[in-house]
């Protein structure tokens, strides 16, 4: 959460700051800010609350430009979203920072400053690394890199920092502990960034800091000491995406766009990945099948709609492979003890790949004796994919609205062609591999079908557009299709909704039934289907109005209080979470457009959580 931009360049900095905040804003968005140095050599800084068009609307008030310059788009961590806690913050001196991430020794370090006699604006624990490297400045003949270093090692928790000084008018000065850095290579320029993402206009070739680094980066070249304080290269690698990439074209909302995509998403995450109705060997890297032949068990680690892909993934793994899984929330994950079985191969699952919470899960699993790491992610840049043994990228491209939808498909067909890969060692023979993956081959085009489903979906939105709660009820693995149905609704419609497996619903959540809470049950044809429809029928019992994804052979239809929306036919137990979940993204959309929310932007989310 919140994105960084910032660089050296030949040229005027502000426009490339801006664009690179617009492209950022999914990361964030209370507040934005730029502080750019003017050809004077004098520090201009501009900050908003609000969205990064308040902030372009500023300056096209009051215009500034610079070669030299940072800029920052804020998810609101310490202190509510207001222009004094918006960045950048300075100090004396012309000092100014941008900060990505949480400090967590901040209020001993303040009450230091303030005997010190700094003045502090914000309640930010930002201001607080601003002013400590203008104190370190003071004892070190003002260099900025050897502050910055001296200070960041007073600091406890996670940032990813941007630093200029009016006193050092030709260089940035970087660190990264916990939070992605990047620098964007040009030709006489170095850019910095958050995200890849945000420089694609300007470069295409990306040096990403390790954990423990700090750089100083010049126009023409840069200097990167590692932890130990010894100088270091870092790869320059060639970024893939586009810089049209992350654009809307016609489509509305970023998400509906998204939604679209899932079809060739899924079927770019297949790509030279299965042929010949074989898995290829290949496809998790080249040690891969080494690892999943030794594979006894599997722990998969993630959250938000990554811990739902992985919900569907313990189903799979334990029915076709016959491997026991385990699925935790990482957030809780990383602060236990966990009993490791032997050979357990340890799933991390995140769409950005720099979820904190998920990061610290796999630093902890390999001190505890994990056989092997893998990384299903959708960033080949990201810190998990670095970290990981194995990595499986997802290649959904850049997903912007922060309602994740095809990042969400691909990981579960990453995450199909992980239980393929596990079957194949421990209980498939080759015919049935021919038809897992033949399974796999047809999701693009049941995706396509199921989108025809969106007029419809469109008018059925309208039945929930006045409603304050609903239910969502699954069984087997459409359980986490319903978790994940919920979840779309509250998070970008702010419908309260919940989901439980369909079988709890007299243990509790029956109570709450009523003709004013509308209850959404996915009913594919499988071996549940006849006691979901027992559960149905408490539900009608009770008043509650039934809107069901029925298979069309299900023998449910439409009736008084009951509404069924009838998918494709010919759809599998193994491609049923995929499909199903796609009518659900739809409704949850539509419902949004109806009540007038932000669709993309819902109010207190960021895309990619980088702070715990």
């Amino acid at each position: 959460m919140c994105g960084i931009v910032g660089g050296v360049a030949k040229r005027d900095i502000v426009p490339i700051l801006i664009e690179g905040l617009r492209r950022l804003e999914y990361r964030g968005y209370d507040s934005a800010g730029l502080a750019v140095l003017t050809d004077s050599q004098k520090l201009g800084r501009l900050r908003t609350v609000g969205k990064v068009k308040n902030l372009q609307e500023a300056l096209d008030d009051s215009p500034t430009s610079g070669r030299l310059g940072i800029a920052h788009t804020r998810w609101a961590t310490h202190g509510a979203p207001a222009e004094r806690n918006a960045h950048p913050h300075i100090s004396k001196d012309g000092i100014s920072i941008v900060h990505n991430g949480i400090i967590e020794n901040h209020d001993e370090l303040r009450e230091e400053l303030i005997q010190l006699g700094y003045k502090f604006e914000s309640e930010t624990d930002t201001e607080v690394i601003a002013h400590r490297i203008h104190h370190h400045m003071l004892k070190l003949d003002g260099d900025l890199f050897k502050s910055v270093r001296a200070t960041v090692a007073e600091l406890e928790g996670a940032y990813a920092l941007a630093v200029l000084s009016e006193n050092t008018p030709d260089k940035l000065v970087l660190a990264r502990e916990g939070c992605p850095v990047v620098i964007g290579v040009g030709d006489g320029e170095h850019f910095v960034a958050s995200d890849v993402s945000a420089l694609l206009p300007v470069t295409r070739n990306f040096m990403f800091l390790e954990e423990g680094d700090v750089a100083e980066v010049y126009g023409d070249h840069l200097r990167v000491l590692d932890r130990e304080g010894q100088v270091v290269q870092r790869p320059v690698r060639v970024s893939e995406l586009s810089a049209d990439a992350a654009e809307k074209g016609d489509y509305p909302h970023y998400m509906l766009k998204e939604i679209y995509e899932q079809s060739r998403a899924v079927a770019q995450t297949l790509e030279e990945r299965v042929a010949g109705g074989k898995l290829l060997e290949a496809a998790f890297g080249p040690t891969a099948m080494d690892v999943l032949r030794r594979t006894e068990a599997v722990q998969i680690v993630a959250c938000g709609t990554s811990y739902h892909a992985g919900v569907v993934a313990k189903y799979y793994i334990e029915q076709i492979a016959q491997l026991p899984c385990w699925v935790e929330v990482a957030s809780e994950y990383r602060y236990r003890n966990p009993v490791v079985p032997k050979n357990t191969l340890f799933v991390t699952i995140s769409q950005s790949g720099e979820t904190a919470d998920t990061l610290a899960g796999l630093r902890m699993a390999k001190q505890a004796g994990y056989l092997s790491s893998l990384a299903i992610c959708n960033v080949p840049e990201s810190s998990l994919v670095r970290e990981s043994e194995l990595v499986m990228l997802t290649r959904a491209g850049p997903e912007i609205g922060v309602a994740s939808t095809k990042a969400f498909t691909t990981q579960l067909t990453a995450l199909g062609m992980l239980v393929v890969a596990l079957a194949k060692f421990h209980s498939a023979d080759a015919e049935r591999e021919r038809n897992l993956v033949q399974r796999l081959i047809e999701i693009p085009n049941l995706i396509e079908k199921t989108l025809k489903l969106d007029a419809t979906i469109k008018e059925l939105a309208k039945s929930f557009a006045d409603k304050h709660h609903a239910l969502f009820l699954g069984r087997g693995q459409m359980y986490p299709i319903a978790m994940e149905g919920a979840l779309k609704l509250k998070e970008i419609s702010y419908i309260h909704a919940e989901a439980y497996p369909a079988g709890e619903l007299k243990h509790g959540p029956l109570a709450l039934v009523d003709t004013d809470m509308p209850v959404i049950v996915v009913a594919p044809n499988n071996d549940l289907l006849e006691k979901l429809k027992s559960n149905m029928q408490e539900v009608r019992a009770r008043g509650g109005e039934l809107y069901v994804f029925a298979d069309p052979d299900s023998g449910i239809e439409s009736s008084e209080g009951v509404t069924v929306i009838h998918m494709p036919k010919h759809i599998s137990h193994f491609q049923a979470a995929i499909i199903y979940t796609l009518p659900l993204q739809l409704l949850s959309y539509h419902c949004a457009i109806l009540k007038g929310t932000d669709v993309d932007q819902p109010r207190n989310l960021a895309k990619s959580v980088t702070v715990e």
